[in-house]
């Protein structure tokens, strides 16, 4: 299986800081890997912490969570932390998602992705839709929206946000990266 589930990674109360950091932060419109801009596939806002300035304690937890995970379930050969933490709003006024797609790239760093954790940091209440789905061949797994929560899988499996069609989502993602699947 090459998912992973936390139910409580972050408590509200953390949940609540990542948000007030990520809007200290310039946001820019969400691209695809390589920076182009595609409306019909992604629309989202993101900024990126600083885990050297304000959001080391962040990236530490999200460390150790991929470590377990990998240990547990992936056995992947992960080396470092090459991105920054991106911290994603999709909001209903933008029809906020992101179409199915997977997180290895041609790009110069995405090609090196190995698992991908994405947290939740919105209250499960505060948004419509927003669903993480993840493709498991002929199922679909839908991550738990409870805040706090965290999902880890291979950034190799294609994976969505379904459209927001009330309130906004906000989301932590980070990727860990090794050298290339063969």
């Amino acid at each position: 299986m090459f998912t992973y589930s936390y139910d409580a990674l972050f408590s509200k109360l953390d949940c609540n800081e990542i948000i007030r950091l990520s809007r200290g932060k310039t946001q820019d419109s969400g691209g695809l890997v390589g920076g182009k801009k595609q409306n019909e596939i992604r629309r989202a806002k993101v900024s990126w912490l600083d885990e050297e300035d304000t959001a080391g304690w962040v990236l530490e937890r999200i460390i150790g969570a991929v470590a377990r995970a990998n240990r547990e379930a992936f056995d992947f050969d992960i080396t470092e932390f090459r991105e920054k933490l991106q911290v994603a709003v999709y909001d209903e006024s933008e029809e906020g998602h992101y179409d199915w797609h997977s997180d290895i790239g041609e790009g110069p760093i995405a090609q090196f992705r190995k698992a991908t954790i994405v947290t939740q940091l919105s209250p499960a209440v505060s948004y419509d839709g927003g669903e993480l789905e993840i493709s498991l061949g002929h199922t679909v797994l839908t991550a738990s929206k409870d805040q706090g929560s965290a999902t880890l899988f291979a950034s190799f499996m294609l994976h969505r946000v379904a459209p927001v069609t009330k309130g906004t989502r906000y989301s932590l993602t980070c990727w860990s990266h090794g050298p290339r699947f063969r």
